[in-house]
């Protein structure tokens, strides 16, 4: 995992980007499979609330006028008297919190193992692994594919190469860019909320206490139009500022190069281009930093957060076990790493596995295409984030993928999520979501989500890295309450019961970029987690 590719938007990435129809009509249109087409007269006249962000993605489209999926109307309409069977969820990234009060209750066991005796109890070829499996042992830190595709030009073919020292030349660029608008960004963070600072007699204040200040002093106006932007990026001032020295860190280690001179694989003592080298990594799934893992454990809390215990926030899915696998680094993964992380996944039962990573480049993406294949004959879908390039991935990489000619699906157990706005209307589609006609399948909410991170704390991060989880939530419910069905019958529920949004769309947050949203997916459709389990009610009685 890094913090500049498609994963969860970062600092340095946002500075870069510059009522009518009844339900029941609604979930009429779901059970007979025909499109559902969002009212187009639904509009939030007042902003949304505290208590409505923090769990807008389960909000209701007509009720709320709000893109969620209707989790909430589920659960209350459809679920109450239900009784579903536990579904192991695999978290493929960077690690999860599995002590944290809202996850350790969902947090999957390997019964099979004896903890802590140092021996390979169920034979799988993992010692210990109790819950789940690290295969990227106690390094945190990667290479971007591209800069092991430079330092090894034998990994690929020549014109790979070539691609691969083009991008590293735009990130270079880009990266001098990115400099000067972080430092510029670190003066103004920091000038201007000692400035606040004293205004208050205090270190920590709330955008509400910022925005109530009333005065005439330019000084005093400027800095607190200059933190009410600062708040826009959805964390606390003090976290804010240690995440830009951290981007503008990562920015001259890449000018000068140093990132290159490093080995970071050595750590692990396996070889990364050899499949074969199974007997690698360890059974902390927490790897050796939690400060390292909040992407991870956010991605788990949007499945799986306890519902309903006045904690945090609400996961999708209410009868779920999480498995980790920690293979995503900071950085970008290996291609054997998410091959053997995903057939681990798969072995150990996981029905819905979740993918909230991604890289331009594949060295060794048949080794991910065959463990792909693998978890289709083995009945388990895959959902995997879309990215964060705000680019149409049926003409640019995205990897993994289920079709490698960007048009013929080798597959059918993965489903491609794009993520969503909070606002309905021409912002519904989150400025930073790729898209794409035939590789993206369907989009769902992915814009300031709310969810576990680690060490106890809730954050809200966003990216489609938030999307997917929403949409392995969902499927995740369909299989515990429909657990017949297949998973290729569980991607095409998630597909053709969402709600079709008929309108045009800004997309890369360009206003003089509008689509119709028909084009940016196959399916056209938003995720609804309502519709999905009437459809897949009928599915089940046929």
């Amino acid at each position: 995992m890094n913090s500049i590719k498609p994963i969860y938007i970062s600092v340095f990435a946002l500075l870069a980007l510059a009522g009518c129809g009844a339900s029941k009509q609604i979930s009429n249109s779901a059970i007979t499979g025909t499109a559902i087409s969002a009212p187009l007269n639904i509009k939030k006249v007042a902003p949304i609330s505290e208590i409505e962000l923090k769990r807008w993605s389960h909000l209701d489209i007509v009720k709320d006028t709000i893109p969620g999926m209707s989790v909430d109307k589920a659960y209350t309409e459809l679920l109450k008297d239900k009784k579903g069977v536990k579904v192991i969820v695999g978290i493929v990234d960077s690690g999860v919190d599995i002590e944290h009060e809202d996850l350790k209750s969902v947090v999957w066991t390997n019964t099979k193992e004896i903890a802590g005796n140092g021996i390979d109890d169920d034979k799988n070829g993992y010692v210990d692994d109790i819950h789940g499996w690290n295969f990227l042992g106690d390094i945190t830190k990667e290479h971007y594919e591209y800069e092991r595709i430079i330092k090894n030009k034998n990994l690929v073919d020549e014109v790979t190469y070539q691609a691969a020292k083009a991008f590293s030349d735009t990130k270079m660029a880009d990266a001098a860019k990115g400099k000067a608008r972080s430092e510029q960004m670190l003066v103004t963070l920091n000038e201007n909320d000692a400035v606040l600072v004293k205004h208050f007699g205090k270190s920590v204040y709330t955008i509400e206490e910022a925005k109530a200040i009333v005065s005439q002093e330019p000084e005093m106006q400027k800095s607190k139009a200059a933190m009410e932007q600062m708040f826009s990026y959805g964390m606390p001032i003090a976290e804010l500022k240690v995440a830009v020295q951290k981007q503008l860190d990562g920015i001259n280690a890449l000018l000068q190069g140093e990132n290159l001179k490093l080995d970071y694989r050595k750590v692990v003592g396996d070889n990364p281009e050899d499949i074969k080298d199974t007997k690698y990594g360890n059974n902390n799934v927490m790897g050796p930093d939690k400060n390292e893992i909040l992407h991870g454990t956010h991605v788990a809390g949007i499945v799986a957060q306890t519902r309903n215990n006045a904690l945090g926030g609400d996961g999708v899915a209410n009868n779920v076990e999480i498995l980790t696998v920690r293979a995503v680094p900071n950085g970008d993964e290996y291609d054997k790493d998410i091959a053997l992380g995903i057939r681990y996944a798969v072995d150990n039962g996981a029905k819905v596995i979740n993918g909230s990573f991604g890289k331009s480049f594949s060295p060794h993406k048949q080794w991910v295409y065959d463990a792909i294949k693998y978890a289709e004959k083995k009945d388990v879908l895959i959902v995997h984030a879309a990215g964060n390039d705000a680019k149409n991935i049926d003409t640019e990489n995205n990897f993994p993928n289920d079709s490698d000619d960007k048009v013929t699906e080798f597959a059918d157990n993965v489903i491609t999520i794009g993520a969503l706005n909070f606002e309905y209307g021409n912002k519904v589609v989150a400025r930073f979501s790729n898209f794409g006609k035939t590789n993206v399948d369907v989009f769902a909410p992915g814009v300031k989500i709310y969810a576990t991170t680690p060490n106890d704390s809730y954050k809200y991060l966003q990216g489609t890295s938030m999307a997917s989880p929403n949409v392995a939530g969902v499927a995740a419910l369909i299989r515990s309450y429909y657990p017949k069905l297949s998973a290729q019958q569980v991607k095409h529920i998630l597909m053709d019961s969402g709600v079709a949004i008929t309108t045009d769309a800004i997309v890369g947050g360009k206003p003089n970029d509008t689509r119709s949203f028909t084009t940016l997916s196959k399916s056209g459709k938003i995720v609804n987690a309502y519709n999905a389990l009437l459809m897949a009610e009928k599915m089940a009685k046929k």
